[in-house]
């Protein structure tokens, strides 16, 4: 098995147990040059909001989307659009990336502007 098909298989695993909790989730992917994270309802079908290294306000900030430093940024960012759409309860989808690096900066970052998981 390969890096990416043990990934989507853990990540499939993570999905279903959040499927059961009934909360929205923040979804996360990673890749080589930047960040994404979404926030998607208990539903599982609509996206109330989203921020990535690729919107233009953080584009300004960010010299290289690709670090910890950005994943921050994307945290804050989409923590203040969650609360924005009321959504203060999350579940933590990390898309089976380790919780290390870029993942943990962003989550820890949304942590600190008021969402809760």
């Amino acid at each position: 098995m390969d890096k990416k098909i043990r990934r989507l298989r853990r990540a499939r695993k993570t999905r279903a147990k959040i499927a059961e909790l009934g909360v929205a989730r923040l979804c996360i992917y990673r890749s080589n040059c930047h960040i994404y994270a979404q926030v998607i309802d208990a539903t599982g079908g609509t996206v109330v909001c989203s921020a990535s290294t690729q919107e233009k306000e953080l584009r300004d900030q960010v010299k290289n989307g690709g670090n910890a430093e950005a994943a921050k940024l994307v945290g804050q960012r989409i923590a203040e659009k969650a609360k924005a759409a009321g959504v203060e309860q999350v579940a933590f989808d990390r898309s089976g990336f380790i919780y290390h690096g870029r993942v943990k900066a962003l989550a820890e970052a949304a942590r600190e502007n008021g969402l809760r998981f």
